[in-house]
């Protein structure tokens, strides 16, 4: 492939941290388009392309949902019971209509919960409504429950956020 001038400033206008990624998806966009020479509206295109999946508008007037899970439960559980009752709408998601959506899915960083306050601030600028502790947080079983739920509950809402303890138990 060959990059003009003017492709690769436009590039280097991507973060570092994706600019591999950015990239090979310009490449692959244009060579599916049978060219091989790359030009900045290619990149402007990509760009506005990818960057439309992350808007910070939804099509949705539904509540936006994060679940948080416990980092180390995440080791063993890939989150299938957690999707699996919100597609549903059961247990803990039964009260949500079909506008409601999961905006995120992440651990909470290992104990404390050190990655909560930092995730939970990014997808507020997302219209973030509703944090679910997920129920590896609460149940005992082979894993202990989180001994930081309380104050990980307290955190969220002196944010504004609703939070809803559990998942899919």
């Amino acid at each position: 492939m060959h990059w003009t001038e003017e492709a690769l400033e436009e590039l280097a206008r991507v973060p570092k941290f994706v600019r591999d990624m950015a990239k090979k998806a310009v490449e692959h966009e244009v060579s599916n388009n049978g060219r091989t020479e790359i030009e900045a509206a290619d990149v402007q295109h990509s760009r506005d392309k990818y960057l439309g999946i992350i808007s910070k508008k939804s099509d949705k007037s539904g509540p936006r949902i994060a679940v948080v899970r416990c980092e180390t439960v995440s080791e063993v559980c890939p989150g299938v019971a957690c999707f699996k009752a919100f597609n549903q709408r059961k247990i803990h998601f039964k009260d949500y209509g079909p506008d409601a959506e999961i905006v995120g899915f992440f651990t909470c960083g290992g104990c404390p919960g050190r990655r909560i306050s930092r995730l939970v601030d990014n997808l507020k600028k997302y219209g973030l409504d509703v944090v679910h502790l997920s129920s590896c947080m609460l149940l005992e079983g082979p894993y202990p429950a989180c001994p930081h739920i309380e104050e990980i509950r307290k955190n969220l809402e002196l944010k504004g956020i609703k939070v809803v303890e559990g998942t899919h138990h």
